[in-house]
């Protein structure tokens, strides 16, 4: 196990939630992952919440894909 190749799969789904497990090769759940971030997304902006909501929210959501990005490596 390459340890950089881990961090960056990390990286690349905290940017882009689904891109690291994408690039990985679990396309389907890459795509899962992203299509629910879209839907939080746009269920915040919909509902209208603060910026310090849409932030947490985003980052949390981003941190949680990140990981699971790493672990699958």
């Amino acid at each position: 196990m390459v340890e950089s190749d881990a961090v960056i799969n990390g990286v690349f789904s905290f940017i882009i939630p689904g891109l690291g497990q994408a690039i990985e090769g679990y396309k389907a759940r890459g795509l899962i992952i992203f299509i629910v971030g879209v839907i939080i997304a746009a269920i915040i902006i919909y509902l209208n919440f603060g910026p310090i909501v849409q932030y947490t929210v985003s980052g949390i959501y981003g941190l949680i894909a990140a990981y699971d990005a790493y672990r699958l490596y």
